[in-house]
């Protein structure tokens, strides 16, 4: 099982001695990845797009998930890494897609706001593709309340437990992770699978 350390030149056991206090947590992340229990999105996708087929948007979400989960703490905290590989891929495939950055704010069941944070998503004309949200309990940070589903469809359609509020003219940084190690098994993945 491959895993990716938050630091360049350290690894996640020597990062985990700098913090023990999160070491229960990773603890559970591994057990989770090494008997097949990760989370997916396509499992509570909320699709609501024409782009490709179901089945090939679940795969995609399901792949690119897969990816970032590397990272030591999962991808509770890796949505500019899922969008960037979302955007790319989706670029690859004829898309024109487009990786943003703004604030994601989250509603209870009656429209009190829960919480609010920076968040990366993807946008694909007047649809958007919010896919790396089911796994935010992980995240220490995100309240409890929050339980979104992955979303991807139209803006106009887009549930009402979430507002996305784009920073326009904002831009992912780069990613050495994405650039040398996931976006190259994803674009062979897409040959493989979706472009078979």
């Amino acid at each position: 099982m491959r895993e990716i350390s938050p630091a360049v030149g350290v690894s996640v056991e020597e990062y985990l001695k700098l913090v023990p206090e999160i070491r229960p947590i990773i603890t559970e992340i591994r057990r989770q990845k090494e008997v097949g229990e990760r989370l997916r999105p396509s499992t509570s996708l909320i699709d609501r797009s024409q782009m490709l087929t179901n089945e090939s948007r679940g795969k995609l979400l399901d792949k690119i998930a897969a990816l970032v989960d590397e990272n030591y703490a999962g991808r509770s905290e890796m949505c500019q890494q899922f969008a960037e590989l979302l955007h790319r891929a989706l670029t690859y495939l004829k898309f024109p897609s487009r990786a943003v950055v703004g604030t994601a704010i989250y509603f209870d069941h009656q429209g009190n706001e829960t919480f609010r944070w920076q968040h990366a998503w993807v946008r694909v004309g007047e649809e958007a593709i919010d896919g790396n949200v089911d796994c935010l309990s992980e995240n220490p940070l995100v309240s409890k309340q929050v339980g979104a589903s992955p979303y991807w469809g139209p803006i106009a359609a887009m549930p009402s437990d979430r507002r996305l509020r784009e920073n326009h003219g904002a831009g992912l940084p780069g990613d050495v992770d994405v650039d040398g190690i996931w976006w190259p098994e994803l674009t062979a993945w897409i040959d493989e699978t979706l472009l078979r």
